[in-house]
């Protein structure tokens, strides 16, 4: 690592493209220095050439899915006297296929990572954080948290555990440095989404990973709880709150077998 003055160091889970690559970015260029991890060297050293004029950039391949993902990570940073400002839970996976068609191993590859693999890391790091009296957590949830999803139930579940979650670790850390922040984005221009058949989807319905991810640093630095980028998606979710459940689920079970990359 060269010698950048930085503003502290970020470690981003799923950095190598997406939603991940365009929060690494953000952090560069507000000079951060970062830690990068995901699965795909190819990309993470891509990403890390691109970004070394700006700041110092570490990045190590893990899959965070694996049963020993997390354990590697940490150790590894440990081994490289790493300490991380800022953690940001970003790698997550979804499907998009009614439940009954999903097989054991996908459904535990996605709990592994959507809920366990964020866990494990928030609880290490909550606890050097609060040591210190200082640090920073922003995890990618979804506005699929704050309702039901037919045709990604696992998936919307998942992000609603994350949204639960950090809605109760900013109260239990209030007063102690600490902030625990949620971004919730909507359809965003990334892999992911287009794997999950949403091209169909209007471009003015889709949000680019940049205005995204640039919302996310900008609510960490407030030490916002959640943050919904967007003012349709903000909308969408105000809409479901003052709704009945029944009714939320009837218009999402509609939309699973009527919208894009369904027949």
């Amino acid at each position: 690592m060269s010698n950048h003055s930085t503003k502290g160091t970020v470690l981003v889970t799923g950095a190598s493209s997406g939603i991940g690559a365009a929060l690494a970015r953000t952090f560069a260029s507000q000079g951060f220095a970062l830690v990068l991890t995901a699965r795909r060297e190819s990309l993470l050293k891509e990403l890390s050439e691109e970004l070394s004029p700006l700041t110092d950039v570490t990045y190590i391949v893990s899959d965070l899915a694996s049963e020993d993902g997390v354990g590697a990570l940490l150790r590894e940073l440990a081994a490289l006297e790493i300490s991380v400002d800022v953690l940001v839970n970003n790698a997550g996976i979804a499907y998009s296929e009614n439940f009954d068609l999903l097989d054991d191993a996908g459904i535990q590859q996605l709990i592994s990572l959507n809920i366990t693999a964020l866990s494990t890391l928030t609880l290490h790091f909550v606890k050097e954080m609060k040591h210190r009296g200082s640090g920073r957590i922003l995890n990618v949830a979804s506005v699929a948290a704050f309702q039901p999803v037919p045709s990604m139930s696992i998936y919307a579940a998942s992000k609603a555990f994350v949204l639960s979650l950090t809605e109760s670790l900013s109260e239990e850390l209030r007063d102690t440095g600490v902030s625990v922040t949620a971004l919730c984005p909507g359809l965003t221009n990334t892999d992911m989404v287009q794997d999950l058949s949403a091209s169909n989807v209007p471009p003015f319905m889709m949000s680019r990973v940049e205005d995204v991810a640039r919302e996310g640093f900008d609510a960490l630095m407030a030490r916002e709880v959640i943050r919904i980028p967007g003012v349709a998606n903000q909308a969408a979710v105000t809409w479901a709150k003052h709704q009945p459940r029944w009714l939320v689920r009837g218009i999402g079970g509609l939309v699973s077998r009527f919208g894009p990359g369904r027949s």
